[in-house]
Parts: C-alpha cells; sequence; structure tokens
C-alpha cells in the first residue's frame, strides 16, 4: 500500500510504476507463501480452505493461486506408522496380512486423507484411502478456533458477515470425515450418471472399508488442468471441457445431487483401455450437497435467463434467491463477467484480460457487500459457488472458459428439468404432450443453434486456411 501511495505522489521520482508493480508482485508471493506455510502446519480444515483459495484463479492476485494449488494433492503427509495405525485399528489387521504389496510412498496427500496404490492378493490393484489420524480431533477444534475469529472480525469490522463459513464447517466436516458416506456417495453418483460413457467413478471395494479406510479401484490418469498430460495422450482440451460442462449441468439442474469439490486433484482425465476415447474419472466424493427442488428450479429459472439475457427474470430469480438489490452483483458472481457483459450477454463475447483484471480489481471494493450477499443466500447455494469457483479455475486453465458450448449445455439441461417438473404438475395427458413437444422444439432450436456456431466457426477455419495457402504461395 506505502508503495502505491508513492507511485501516486511521485511524479518523477526514482520509484517508476514497474518498480511497484514489482514490488507489490513480491509482497504477494511473501504472502501467498505464508498462507500456504500456515495451512500446511495446521492441516485438516485449514487446507481446505486453502485449497478453495487456490481455486479462485479469476478473484485474487497470480501469486496466490499458483502457491495455493500445490494444497490440491500435495498437502502433507502422514507417516507410514501413522498409516499402519489407522489400518490395524479399522481393519484389525497388518498391511502385509491385507495386500501383497504396499506402496509407502503416497499417490497425493489432501486435506484429511491421503491415498496409496496397493495389490490384494487376488491381484487386483487398488488405491487405499487412509484418513490422517489426528484429523478427527483436530477438526472440532479448527471449527471452534474459526467461530472465535469469525466473531472477533465481526467485533471489528460489523458490515463483514461470515458466520455461514462456520455453519457451513460444523455441517460439511462430520459427513466428509465418513469414508462409508463417501462410498455410498460415489455409487449413488455413478449410478445416476451411468448414460454418460466418458465418466469413471472408481468401483468401491466395501468388505475392507471403514469410517477411515476406504478401498476403491485404483485408476491412473492426469489432472484435469494438465495441459501437458493431454498433448501427451492426444486427449481434446476442448472435448475434455464439455464433458465436464455436461456432467456438472446435468447434476445441478437435472438431479439436484452436486459433488462439491471438482479441485484438479480429484478430477483425472485418461484414454480408456478397450475403446481410446477421452474419460473423466471423478474421485473423492466425500462433499456432495442435495438441493431441494425449489432451489433448484429457481436455479434453472436463473441460469435460464443469464443465457438468454432476460434481465427482469435475472432479478426475479436471483431475489427469489436471496439476493435482493444486490442482484446484480449476485449475477456477476455465478457468471464471473462484469456486469456490463452480463447486459450484452455472457455467450456473446469471451471473457477478455481486461475484464478478468476489472473483476479482480473490483473484488476489494465489494468484499463487505459479498459478504452480505453470502449470508443472505439460501445455504445450499454456497456450495455451489464453491464448485462454479473450482470448474472455472479448471476452464481457466484449459483456456475453454466462456464457451457458447458450454451454455448451450447448460440450457439444454435447464429446459428437461423445468418441463420434467412442469409434466409433473400437468392434469392432463394432452398437456402433457404439449409440455414434451414445447421442450422438443426447444431442444432442436439449441440444436440448430450449435449447428450454425460449428458451420461458421468451420467456414472462418476454412478461409483462414485460404488465406495462408495464398499468403504462402504469393512471390515477395
Amino acid at each position: 500500500m506505502a508503495c502505491l501511495i508513492k507511485c501516486l505522489l511521485c511524479k518523477h521520482g526514482d520509484l517508476s510504476l514497474d518498480s511497484c508493480h514489482l514490488h507489490k508482485s513480491q509482497v504477494h508471493l511473501r504472502s501467498a507463501r505464508r498462507l500456504c506455510e500456515l495451512c500446511c502446519a495446521n492441516r485438516g480444515t485449514f487446507i481446505k480452505v486453502g485449497q478453495h483459495l487456490g481455486a479462485l484463479d479469476y478473484l485474487l492476485p497470480e501469486e496466490y493461486t499458483s502457491t495455493l494449488k500445490v494444497l490440491h494433492s500435495q498437502a502433507p503427509q502422514s507417516s507410514m506408522q501413522e498409516v499402519r495405525q489407522v489400518i490395524r485399528e479399522d481393519l484389525g489387521k497388518e498391511i502385509h496380512d491385507l495386500f501383497l504389496s504396499f506402496d509407502d510412498t503416497p499417490l497425493g496427500a489432501a486435506s484429511l486423507a491421503q491415498v496409496h496404490k496397493a495389490v490384494l492378493h487376488d491381484g487386483r490393484t487398488v488405491a487405499v484411502k487412509v484418513q490422517h489420524p489426528k484429523v478427527q480431533a483436530q477438526s472440532s477444534k479448527d471449527i471452534l478456533l474459526m467461530e472465535v475469529l469469525v466473531l472477533a472480525v465481526k467485533q471489528l469490522f460489523p458490515d463483514f458477515e461470515f458466520m455461514w463459513l462456520v455453519d457451513e464447517a460444523k455441517k460439511n466436516l462430520p459427513l466428509e470425515l465418513d469414508f462409508l458416506n463417501e462410498g455410498r456417495n460415489a455409487e449413488k453418483v455413478a449410478h445416476m450418471l451411468k448414460h454418460f460413457d466418458f465418466l469413471k467413478v472408481p468401483q468401491i471395494h466395501w468388505e475392507l472399508s471403514t469410517k477411515r479406510v476406504l478401498l476403491m479401484e485404483f485408476v491412473e490418469g492426469g489432472q484435469v488442468n494438465d495441459r501437458a498430460y493431454m498433448e501427451k495422450n492426444r486427449i481434446d482440451v476442448n472435448e475434455i471441457s464439455c464433458h465436464l460442462g455436461k456432467m456438472y449441468s446435468e447434476m445441478i439442474f437435472v438431479n439436484g445431487f452436486v459433488h462439491c469439490d471438482p479441485h484438479p486433484g480429484n478430477v483425472l482425465v485418461r484414454k480408456r483401455p478397450d475403446t481410446g476415447k477421452a474419460e473423466i474419472v471423478l474421485l473423492d466424493h466425500g462433499l456432495y450437497q442435495v438441493l431441494t427442488e425449489e432451489f433448484r428450479l429457481d436455479y434453472c429459472n436463473l441460469w435460464q435467463s443469464l443465457i438468454w439475457t432476460d434481465l427482469d427474470r435475472v432479478k426475479y430469480y436471483s431475489q427469489r434467491l436471496g439476493a435482493a438489490d444486490l442482484y446484480p452483483l449476485f449475477a456477476c458472481m455465478l457468471t464471473a463477467r462484469s456486469w456490463a457483459s452480463v447486459k450484452q450477454g455472457i455467450g456473446q463475447a469471451p471473457v477478455s484480460a481486461t475484464e478478468d483484471s476489472e473483476i479482480r480489481n473490483n473484488a476489494a471494493c465489494y468484499l463487505p457487500e459479498i459478504s452480505q450477499l453470502l449470508n443472505h443466500v439460501p445455504r445450499q447455494m454456497l456450495l455451489i459457488l464453491k464448485t462454479n469457483d473450482l470448474l472455472r479455475s479448471i476452464e481457466t486453465t484449459l483456456g475453454t472458459r466462456s464457451s457458447a458450448s458450454s451454455f448451450l449445455n447448460m440450457s439444454r439441461c435447464c429446459i428437461r428439468a423445468l418441463a420434467e417438473h412442469r409434466k409433473r404438475d400437468a392434469g392432463s395427458f394432452f398437456r402433457r404432450t404439449q409440455i414434451s413437444f414445447s421442450e422438443a422444439f426447444s431442444l432442436w432450436q439449441i440444436s440448430l443453434h450449435e449447428l450454425l456456431l460449428r458451420v461458421k466457426a468451420l467456414r472462418l477455419a476454412c478461409w483462414v486456411s485460404a488465406l495462408l495457402g495464398w499468403l504462402t504461395r504469393a512471390p515477395y
């Protein structure tokens, strides 16, 4: 801050604007490293908070997001002695009695647990997820500390409301610490999305699973934000982004059962061994949000209004979801676009570097309003916002953010969900048939629009190709 003031006051001094920016970047980097060290030292809940901050590419300075991203899969590890202790206590046997081989080095370590590769005596390769031994006791202390800090902040800054953060931690952490609940969630989402041949959910081995140990099928792959891995394995980045959008649109708008921790360490990509097609592997099913029908339908209508730029309906459904007069800010938070872009149409133009910078710079100015908004929206919205942030971070890394196809897929799911609701409430066969025809016509319109966009893109590509061909043949 002192550096910035000097820049504003000094027109011809030794300190240039570039040196000011460099100094500010160094301050950000130093603070980010300290924050990362704090999260690693306290582990548990603190790492989960750090993971979420690391996904806010569009909001926080790059120094913070790049530093905190290591927490997605490189959190502090438990020792092998601690791992053996948890397995012995929960399964009643030693590691060598249960497994033919067990890798001492974990595949990855996260906030609550770490995963080891092992081979069962029957030859099957499995992934063994083992909870950190002290995390159960530590988590309650973390929440208590968080509650004290939130109350202290409330006394110092009355405009900031963060008690919702404590309430969510109290509700969600016990569910995440129960690995049997995670196994049930995995099987439920696998059944729910079985029509997606591009999705793989590892199978659970219930006979060797407890609340602190989860045994599942071992599946290899690269992290979803690893462009180098995808290029090496000839996996289409746009196809993966499209699949991810379809999967989450189906979960949110159609089923109302949402995987709420899609950070890159939990979403892998690979080529299927049998077909060679691209596949998404979804891991870590501890944190899900179950949406009420009223919320889900309001959220469907809100996104439909945002996609088709119906600002009156944007205002109406935002206010139904608790945004009150802050509905423009709410729309910006959902889309990570400026209000000008929302009014123009979020599908009309991709996000520019200027707009990204504008959003980052303005976010700090609206912290009290953001705090107020988060305190008033339904509790279900909080995890949905977190999920949006994580998915947007992946799209930003892949360079596919705000593509037209993602909005069209969302719109398809919204149309299907709203039509299904209307058909359930319809009083006659004729009315249900009428709704079905209207649904089919709307879906056909979207498919036609998508086809026209592809033709337009193909034509543009042909023109560019022809121009380049002519330029290479033209004499100097």
